[in-house]
């Protein structure tokens, strides 16, 4: 008879296990839902300390895991009782004595409200609620770490142009069906920056070793505008900044990319000038390091912010545009300088 008993208590475990996990299959993963867990125990208001105690203990034997003790009274939740007070109180006090205040998201809410919720209260868990106000499930702080590790992850592949379903493993095949239409992008931008070099021909033809030079400036300006929109990208990953919002952001990045182009600068005139005895290509070559650092700072800022309010990706579509403005721009300026100064 006891054998039986413990079969139709390991089948009525097992069932409610299966249940439990077949509920949190329906729930879409971008939702509050999604995220959460069912790492919490409900007790009553008139629970005691002692009581407390004895439910912890038996779901952290079922689990292993600590949970969220939430306090409740008449299927209201009230607040929760930190773990710790367990400690500190003394068996036959009330639990609602040490009862403390917790933040609650309702079930649908997608996972941008819940990492909002997180960042503009920080707390490590939120209480998932259903419909009628019951207690569905507990989201804790790691569960929104991986969630902004995802993200994270996807922006790096969206900044590298890369598709995020790509895997290492991927066949030749694949990778380049993911990636060739960006290249070919890329590539057209290339040839825009090639026709604003040939827009100086003559001035490269009698100053050659403006040519040897081109590349810092292009380069240089790549570099700028890549740390400026790597930045800009978490900002808006993690809601931080938008067209709105943008102009104190601007404004530094466009000191930064200022103060950054005057000490390059000075670098590139000495060693212009240490090297090849050429003070004014030196002086060319400087001016337009300042001017190209503030062009990426200043492009870098302000198209992914305009990418993303237009429903695009911001890393992958504002890097071509922002690739694009450094070239065309450096070059227009160091060779349209050097036109202008040295003839």
């Amino acid at each position: 008879m006891a054998g039986y008993d413990q079969k139709i208590i390991i089948k009525s475990k097992f069932s409610e296990g299966a249940k439990n996990f077949l509920c949190f299959l329906q729930f879409d993963p971008e939702t509050a839902a999604g995220l959460m867990n069912i790492d919490y125990v409900q007790v009553e208001a008139t629970d005691t300390i002692a009581s407390v105690a004895k439910q912890v203990k038996v779901h952290e034997k079922r689990t292993g895991k600590l949970p969220a003790i939430l306090i409740m009274k008449t299927g209201k939740m009230l607040g929760y009782l930190p773990v710790h007070e367990l400690g500190f109180g003394r068996p036959a006090e009330k639990a609602i004595k040490y009862i403390k205040k917790i933040k609650t998201i309702r079930h649908d809410a997608d996972t941008e409200k819940v990492l909002e919720l997180f960042r503009r209260f920080p707390h490590n868990k939120v209480v998932v609620m259903g419909h009628t106000g019951n207690v569905m499930g507990i989201i804790y702080s790691d569960d929104v770490l991986k969630v902004l590790h995802e993200k994270e992850s996807a922006s790096l592949y969206d900044f590298a142009g890369v598709n995020e379903e790509e895997s290492v493993f991927d066949s030749a095949k694949i990778k380049i069906k993911y990636r060739y239409k960006w290249l070919i992008v890329n590539l057209a931008t290339a040839f825009l920056a090639a026709f604003t070099v040939s827009l100086f021909d003559s001035t490269i033809s009698k100053y050659v070793l403006l040519a040897v030079y081109m590349p810092i400036v292009a380069g240089m300006g790549g570099n700028a505008a890549t740390q400026t929109l790597a930045v800009l990208v978490r900002g808006i990953t993690l809601k931080q900044i938008d067209l709105k919002t943008m102009l104190r952001t601007l404004k530094n990045e466009l000191g930064a990319g200022f103060v950054n182009g005057v000490i390059n600068a000075v670098i590139v005139i000495a060693v212009v000038f240490i090297f090849n005895h050429d003070l004014m290509i030196g002086l060319v070559l400087g001016a337009a390091m300042i001017i190209n650092l503030l062009v990426a700072a200043f492009f870098g800022t302000v198209v992914p912010l305009i990418m993303k309010k237009l429903g695009k990706a911001p890393a992958s579509s504002a890097t071509i545009f922002i690739t694009t403005a450094t070239d065309v721009l450096g070059f227009f300026v160091f060779l349209g300088l050097a036109t202008l100064i040295l003839r």
